[in-house]
């Protein structure tokens, strides 16, 4: 037909060996998977509240809370943020209510701030134009709440809210390119796509929230990146990238190795063959990440004597867009790579002056030493210096981005990991 119409042919469907085809082995996976989970599952603080939570908003709020502290950040990380933010913030309408300021305060340290900030925005969409109430479906979670993608409405709608769709996060990939010897680049959409429709059949009609839970638990704790501890993988039966280590050389059954290489868009590629040494970490295969950029930022912590004799320090706010939106600083300037350190303080005095309103020598500038602090994408260097102010500072009050902090109220604000190792 589409030869006769000119309509483009669609691409071939990967091989009934890659997916989950066999209706018995999917039930099977299910039972063993959620009988491990409820023996071995963490106890988590957002795990507790969803399961005995009787109010249907809150129990969604818990749960979208979680989830988005838990994108890039590891659980033991967050666990601490996860219950202060439920303390201060119990209800879409108490975060709703709560200023930009407040919520940087809280998440300072968790990094990728723009997460707490579009979270808030989403609970003041929800409660001005939703009524508060929480939408229900992952199709409405992700088309009506700003900051809301496919992976974190899957979660909220299954664990939440009982809706029987898959999720699809970094440990969910993991284990579904090794149950399935899927070795194609697991970042392309195409593969991508590939792993959401295998979610979607796998996950438990009637436990779609545990069952996606289980499915990252086990990516979280046995099915690791590198040394899975497949000896206590409760679906290695299941696993055929465990079965190709087991067998060693393909079995005499036709098996996902005698795939066609080059024409199954799910296999490695013909040009990376299986690496017997490294078993099941075969899969999953990624493509290359760029090298993080390097930066150099010259940063001075200013001190003065406050009015009770005790050290106050200069922090201004960064800019409302981009890296850190809207964090505190010390005063501190991007440079070029290859600066001179004479032309550095010269560069950085100049800017020092628009925040203090008089001349700063570069002589008086004291080199203190360099901080590296990595970002996902930035390998960043902060050149550190410092300069006492002798005699009374006062800002201008047109510049409202600036103020003097005790080192009490220095920590207590919304300032990076960054400037505290600063």
């Amino acid at each position: 037909a589409a030869l006769l119409t000119g309509a483009p042919a669609a691409a071939p469907a990967p091989p009934a060996r890659h997916l989950f085809s066999e209706p018995a082995e999917v039930e099977a996976l299910r039972r063993n998977l959620l009988a491990w989970y409820d023996r071995c599952k963490r106890d988590l603080p957002w795990r507790a509240l969803a399961a005995m939570e009787p109010d249907a908003d809150r129990r969604g709020y818990a749960v979208w809370v979680s989830e988005i502290m838990l994108q890039q950040t590891q659980v033991a990380t967050v666990i601490d943020y996860y219950t202060r933010w439920m303390q201060k913030w119990p209800t879409l309408q108490a975060l709703a209510q709560a200023s930009l300021e407040e919520v940087n305060e809280l998440w300072a340290g968790l990094g990728y701030y723009s997460r707490g900030k579009r979270l808030q925005e989403a609970a003041r969409k929800v409660v001005s134009e939703l009524a508060g109430r929480m939408p229900r479906t992952a199709e409405d979670l992700q088309k009506l709440l700003p900051g809301v993608g496919r992976y974190t409405a899957g979660a909220i709608a299954s664990i939440s809210y009982g809706q029987a769709t898959g999720v699809v996060d970094g440990n969910v990939i993991r284990v579904l390119c090794r149950l399935r010897c899927i070795g194609a680049d697991s970042s392309s959409p195409a593969v991508i796509d590939q792993l959401w429709d295998m979610a979607n059949v796998l996950v438990d009609r009637s436990r779609p929230g545990d069952f996606n839970q289980a499915l990252m638990e086990l990516g979280a704790t046995v099915c690791v990146p590198k040394s899975p501890l497949c000896g206590e993988c409760p679906v290695k039966q299941h696993c055929r990238a465990w079965r190709r280590k087991l067998f060693g050389k393909a079995p005499p059954v036709p098996d996902v190795e005698d795939c066609g290489v080059g024409d199954c868009s799910l296999c490695p590629p013909a040009t990376e063959p299986w690496d017997s040494s490294l078993g099941v970490t075969n899969f999953p295969r990624k493509a290359a990440k760029k090298p993080p950029r390097a930066m150099r930022t010259a940063t001075c912590v200013l001190e003065r004597r406050g009015c009770h004799g005790a050290p106050e320090y200069l922090i201004v706010q960064r800019p409302s867009s981009g890296l850190l939106a809207g964090l505190w600083e010390f005063p501190s300037l991007p440079l070029a790579q290859d600066l001179q350190e004479e032309k550095e303080r010269e560069e950085l005095a100049d800017h020092l002056q628009a925040w203090i309103g008089r001349p700063v020598a570069a002589t008086g500038l004291q080199f203190i030493g360099e901080v590296i602090h990595i970002f996902s994408h930035i390998h960043q260097t902060y050149v550190v210096y410092s300069l006492h102010l002798d005699g009374d500072v006062t800002l201008d009050p047109a510049l409202s981005l600036s103020r003097w902090v005790t080192e009490d109220e220095f920590h207590a604000s919304a300032v990076s990991t960054a400037m505290k190792k600063v």
